[in-house]
């Protein structure tokens, strides 16, 4: 039998993250006076600000519990990578490139050799983005902060008339999916529940562990900067917590996948160990597509031919609503 509520009952409830965020939002209702004000209001990947003929672009992502997988394991060389790649791609998603970075870390001890660890993975995510890690913060907060935890914000820059919003997209575009590195920086909390039920991290996962396995570093998207440069882009989407769901972010337009990536081995072993159902399973992971798309129909072959392994997984629909072929993902 499988789960609808695996997610929820592993300690992440998705509908009440979404009405809890909306309920902070409708209390945001402060804007600047003058000049350098925002630019549109909150709900997208990243905010923006007026800066002249350009935009400034501002996010702010973590890590999450793919920290406690790399406490558990005792690597965390790679996490930094994930830090800036949740934050970058939150940016690319608007076609604004990322220039520079601050880090949060907050912990209950500091311990050099971990700091040193990820200061490493740090530095490499900046260099797959091509931004400066340009300042931070350590706080030691012993009682409040239980282990470590790593955060950032991102700032990006893109000359107004090219940020690419979502608004453009219109039923017939087609929805170009690039795959993922694996499991990203998503769902962990359930994949942790998982893999501490089933075998732990240590077991063999092909070539490696399944600790390894999930501590895969996520993916960072700088090429769709230099294919929205050539091409026609309606709308972009990186895949995130909430899985398909993300697409409601970029147009009040529905969105429907009949051709979907294949996922990795990861996510078939997930499914089968958690008893995960489908639709729990595509509001949850990415599930092979790490970032996606919209572009006209004449756009999307040239568009899946520039990048390896990807290809047209679907359409931007009339029906206000995210279909995995049959199924409804709500």
């Amino acid at each position: 039998m499988t789960n609808d509520r695996a997610y929820r009952e592993a300690g992440v409830d998705i509908r009440l993250e979404a009405d809890g965020v909306a309920a902070l939002v409708r209390e945001l209702t402060y804007r600047r006076q003058g000049a350098h004000g925002p630019v549109g209001g909150p709900g997208h990947f990243a905010g923006l600000i007026e800066f002249g003929p350009y935009v400034l672009a501002l996010a702010t992502d973590g890590v999450g519990t793919k920290m406690l997988i790399a406490d558990a394991v005792g690597d965390w060389s790679t996490v930094g990578i994930d830090c800036i790649a949740m934050n970058a791609n939150d940016l690319y998603v608007m076609n604004i490139e990322p220039i520079a970075f601050v880090d949060y870390i907050a912990t209950d001890h500091v311990d050099p050799a971990k700091m040193a660890a990820l200061g490493r993975g740090l530095n490499e995510g900046a260099r797959l983005a091509n931004l400066s890690i340009v300042g931070g913060e350590t706080a030691t907060l012993a009682g409040l902060v239980n282990g470590l935890d790593l955060a950032g914000a991102v700032l990006g820059v893109q000359r107004r008339e090219h940020v690419v919003s979502g608004e453009a997209c219109r039923p017939g575009d087609l929805i170009v999916g690039l795959p993922s590195s694996g499991v990203h920086s998503n769902g962990l909390t359930l994949a942790r529940r998982i893999a501490e039920r089933n075998g732990g991290y240590e077991q063999p996962f092909g070539d490696r562990t399944l600790g390894q396995e999930l501590l895969e570093p996520t993916r960072i998207y700088s090429e769709v900067l230099r294919i929205a440069a050539a091409h026609e882009v309606h709308g972009m989407c990186h895949v995130t917590g909430g899985g398909l769901l993300n697409f409601r972010r970029l147009s009040h337009y529905g969105f429907t996948f009949d051709d979907p990536l294949a996922p990795h081995p990861i996510f078939a072993w997930l499914q089968e160990k958690g008893q995960v159902s489908v639709p729990e399973m595509y509001r949850t992971f990415n599930m092979g597509m790490g970032f996606a798309l919209v572009l006209p129909e004449d756009e999307a072959d040239g568009v899946a031919r520039s990048v390896p392994g990807a290809k047209v997984v679907g359409r931007c629909t009339a029906e206000p609503e995210i279909r995995l072929g049959d199924l409804v993902i709500e």
